[in-house]
């Protein structure tokens, strides 16, 4: 088989990168995976090892060791990486990247910017204004209804940029603090205030080589921190896929009218786009409309997705398709089933939390897989939290309401001081069932 022994190099420390190690560790083509920095959890996977030696921003020293570990392919995990543009670094050195160039990463680097391509390309999005002054912005907001906008960090802010206010009061607060205080830095130099969609919200994560684009099954996060979706946005508390809610007319509809449009837009604009493409989407009265792109992998959502890919999915051989143009020679086969993941965070996330709580685990019930996300090993070997969101746990069944059911059960597998997690995921489908 063509790549038998590959050695991969997957850059990330998160739950995503978790599953992705995982699923690369399975395929055919694979020797071994590196993980830079990893975690807890993919320390203990078959075949993969973590690498602490070199920083995982400092690309130049990556270049470097993967030459010396004879890699064959890179994959980068956070949105950090891809912004900065990892892929430049290796495409120099003629080693194989999964990740969009640092120009198509724009498209997740600045929500102005992705504005304004959806614009211009005719995409279905969100009324919106963006603003560079603080006291433009703020004499807007005393324009409309506060309670039917959201106001967004230009820049990367690890999921938590996006503010839904319920009052006027909510909305100057929230924007003095993004441009005055600067609770994002230099991500908060500028501010995107949009009108409220009202809706279904989905995700969809899309393969492409820069010509050919494939689609995996629609998923939904949940990304308010508490029940009923109530609280403060975060990085996301758990997903399933694929939605029973989402006809394939509807999918039709949004490959026809956001995804389509998209990838030519990136070739209109000579950024043409190979990698992982996350669209955000509502699902409004008046059809599919975008929220935001991600250039990467998303996460929670590709804990979910890594469970729906079957045995025999080569996850290696396609990444290495759409960085050698081939994407349209590979195919993806997925489960007939349903995925689900439930996060599980320790107390206080998304604002301060406490790190070092000693974990202790239980045996996961079959078919249930716990995707670590901030963990780490002490010198003895003792798993400990070390991040917000602790745990991805995971599961697939034949059906939405058992891998749920998996899913929970899975998290009655794990301790914590002060741990947490929301208890209604997918229960927006499961009511309809």
């Amino acid at each position: 088989m063509e790549h038998v022994g590959l050695k991969v190099l997957l850059v990330g420390k998160g739950a995503r990168e978790h599953s992705l190690a995982w699923k690369l560790a399975q395929s055919p083509s694979v020797n071994h995976v590196y993980v830079i920095p990893g975690n807890g959890g993919t320390s203990a996977l078959d075949n993969v090892s973590n690498i602490r030696s070199v920083e995982p921003n400092n690309y130049t020293a990556l270049v470097a060791l993967t030459k010396d570990l004879g890699v064959g392919l890179v994959v980068a995990g956070p949105d950090d990486a891809v912004v900065d543009g990892i892929e430049g670094y290796f495409r120099g050195s003629g080693i194989p990247c999964f990740a969009p160039s640092k120009e198509a990463a724009e498209i997740e680097g600045s929500k102005a910017y992705a504005k304004g391509f959806m614009q211009k390309y005719n995409i279905p999005t969100a009324n919106y204004q963006a603003f560079t002054n603080y006291d433009d912005a703020q004499r807007f907001l005393e324009t409309v209804d506060s309670a039917r906008v959201v106001i967004k960090v230009d820049g990367l802010a690890a999921g938590k940029g996006v503010i839904l206010p319920t009052s006027q009061a909510e909305a100057q607060q929230a924007l003095h603090e993004i441009m005055v205080d600067k609770k994002f830095g230099p991500a908060g130099q500028s501010v995107v205030i949009e009108e409220y969609l009202e809706g279904d919200e989905i995700s969809l994560l899309t393969f492409s080589d820069g010509k050919t684009f494939k689609s995996l099954p629609p998923a939904q996060d949940h990304k308010r921190i508490l029940d009923g979706n109530k609280g403060p946005n975060t990085g996301g508390m758990g997903v399933y896929s694929p939605l029973p809610f989402v006809t394939p007319e509807q999918m039709e509809e949004i490959e026809s009218v956001i995804i389509q449009p998209t990838f030519n837009g990136f070739r209109a604009e000579r950024r043409p786009f190979t990698g992982m493409l996350f669209t955000g989407i509502m699902m409004t009265a008046r059809g599919p409309k975008v929220l935001e792109y991600n250039a990467r992998f998303g996460d929670p959502e590709t804990q979910t997705t890594m469970m729906l890919l079957a045995p025999e999915c080569d996850l290696a051989g396609i990444l290495l398709a759409c960085c050698n143009g081939k994407l349209d020679t590979v195919s993806i086969p997925v489960l007939p089933g349903f995925g689900c993941n439930v996060v599980v965070a320790a107390g206080g996330y998304p604002e301060s939390y406490s790190e070092g709580d000693i974990i202790t685990m239980t045996l996961c019930p079959y078919g249930v897989q716990v995707f670590h996300a901030g963990t780490e090993r002490d010198n003895n070997g003792q798993l400990k939290t070390a991040g917000g969101r602790v745990f991805a746990v995971a599961a697939y069944a034949p059906n939405l309401e058992e891998a749920v059911s998996l899913a929970y059960k899975g998290v009655d597998s794990i301790q914590f001081k002060g741990m947490f997690y929301r208890k209604d995921i997918a229960s927006r489908a499961l009511d309809d069932c």
